[in-house]
């Protein structure tokens, strides 16, 4: 610590007026937040690997020789085990995604354009940060190769799988492992692989920038790799949409400074390194789980194992006996998916049968007295809104009101003064006319969704009204045409009423076609 001191003295010109330790990362460094009289900061790091530190400060200033978003290193010892550079701020992007990470992946969109703002920016760190950069300066070694592969496939398998007492056929498995691997390393990459991006090691400024940290594992590799940790981080728990955006933003942002392959090839090949990028994951949740029984990477394993389940639903994988291998990993009993119990925390009944497709953070819905009750029957009308729009009888209250006067009207023609919409020659009228059935088509769509939410309910009343000037014409023949499209669709009751003509009539239930 007084090497650090007498550091910042040498570069700042006068010794700091405070300093407090700051947490760090994975790494045996110490960081510290020092302070000058004005009150500004500068962050000062105390290294133990002379090949690690050395390794982060020539990326820091390959990078910022690229003017990429990393932190600038303002002076450095002579060994380089302690080094000053700029002071990033408090937030890393892991923090400001808090929220929705701690509501089981619901995030909102402040959170949504700071992933986009993040992963557009990753291909500036890959690309043009590899432009120049001396890849034999990096550290533990150069390059992602084959024995990068087996090696993390061998942790994997002794550190995780082993520990499951899963039955598998070793060297069929190995020969798989090798084929795995030698797809991995198959494309020739001159792009900088992070190694280790994730939302820890990203933090933002004081305008929401994002600005890299901790790439000092960085080598020369495919950029796959680092979408996958990225974005198939298990405890990040992002859902499948905003996932599949994510690599839609990267991928157009990846054109901007190379020639990209076609999407079908980057979507097979990124999911080669998300099963592999899975597999490592497992490997340091079973190391640090199972064998240093630390309970927060036991928890993590479930949803690890779930991102694995999810990926072998995809036909692409050609190595057989693995594959396999790994879906009965996912069948084993301790890693089947918890069934949830429809009971809520505050003690209210919870429907057994809900229809609605909630996320797991909201829990059940409570019992509705309405539900079951069955079966449906649906009212329609046709009236004038000179005389008022009818009354819904049935207590509910609500249901639909169409305005039927935009449309063509037969009754400002002799002809068709004395006939009602359900006459031949009015209905010949407005179908070769056609600016009815645009407006019922709408109708129909609104009308099919509710009237099949309300079947798979068990509710008993829904109410369609259509109005005209004089309830006569447009509003009897769309009143009959969807009390007709309903009862042939779904075969529910309906019950026609012509206010204005005092005609009723009622379709009786049956058979849906």
């Amino acid at each position: 610590m007084k090497e650090l001191i007498n550091l910042y003295t040498k570069w700042k010109g006068q010794e700091p007026r405070s300093m407090e330790k700051i947490a760090g990362g994975g790494s045996n460094r110490e960081y510290y937040r020092i302070y000058d009289n004005d009150g500004k900061t500068v962050i000062g790091v105390v290294g133990t690997s002379l090949e690690e530190d050395h390794a982060f400060l020539y990326l820091s200033k390959q990078f910022n020789r690229r003017h990429l978003p990393v932190p600038k290193i303002l002076a450095s010892s002579s060994d380089e085990l302690r080094y000053l550079q700029s002071d990033l701020g408090h937030t890393s992007l892991f923090d400001a995604l808090a929220g929705g990470r701690n509501a089981g992946g619901r995030y909102n969109l402040k959170e949504k354009k700071l992933l986009i703002k993040t992963i557009r920016k990753l291909p500036e760190i890959q690309i043009l940060g590899a432009r120049g950069l001396d890849f034999n300066q990096c550290y533990p070694q150069p390059e992602f190769d084959t024995d990068n592969v087996l090696f993390d496939l061998n942790y994997f398998k002794y550190c995780f799988l082993k520990a499951t007492d899963l039955d598998f056929h070793e060297m069929k498995l190995e020969a798989n492992f090798r084929l795995f691997a030698k797809d991995l390393t198959a494309e020739n990459s001159n792009s900088f692989m992070y190694r280790d991006f994730q939302a820890r090691n990203v933090m933002l400024n004081a305008q929401e920038e994002p600005f890299f940290i901790d790439y000092q594992g960085g080598r020369k590799g495919p950029y796959y790799y680092d979408v996958a940790s990225f974005l198939w981080q298990a405890s990040a728990k992002y859902p499948h949409k905003l996932r599949r955006d994510l690599v839609a933003e990267y991928y157009n942002a990846l054109k901007n400074y190379i020639e990209v392959p076609s999407t079908h090839h980057f979507v097979d090949r990124l999911s080669l390194f998300v099963l592999f990028r899975t597999l490592q994951v497992l490997g340091a949740y079973g190391f640090r789980g199972y064998y240093e029984k630390k309970a927060h990477f036991i928890e993590s394993i479930p949803p690890a194992i779930q991102n694995l389940r999810e990926l072998l639903q995809r036909d692409v994988f050609p190595y057989p006996y693995m594959i396999d291998m790994l879906k009965r990993l996912t069948e084993l009993p301790q890693f089947a998916p918890k069934e949830e119990k429809k009971e809520r925390s505050d003690g209210l009944k919870a429907i057994e049968d809900d229809v609605y497709k909630a996320h797991p953070m909201d829990g059940p819905a409570t019992f509705s007295k309405y539900d079951n009750k069955g079966p449906l029957v649906v009212k329609v009308f046709s009236f004038s809104y000179h005389k008022g729009i009818p009354e819904d009888d049935s207590g509910n209250g609500g249901g639909y009101v169409f305005d039927c006067r935009s449309t063509h009207n037969p009754g400002r023609y002799e002809p068709y003064k004395k006939l009602t919409g359900l006459d031949e020659p009015v209905i010949r009228f407005l179908e070769d006319d056609g600016e009815i059935l645009s407006f019922l088509e709408h109708v129909y769509g609104l009308a099919d969704h509710h009237v099949k939410r309300y079947v798979q309910r068990g509710f008993t009343s829904l109410m369609f009204s259509f109005g005209c000037t004089g309830g006569q014409h447009r509003s009897v023949y769309c009143a009959q045409h969807l009390a007709e499209h309903i009862n042939k669709k779904f075969g529910v009751e309906v019950r026609i009423c012509h206010r204005e003509q005092g005609i009723t009539a009622t379709l009786q239930r049956k058979e849906a076609e």
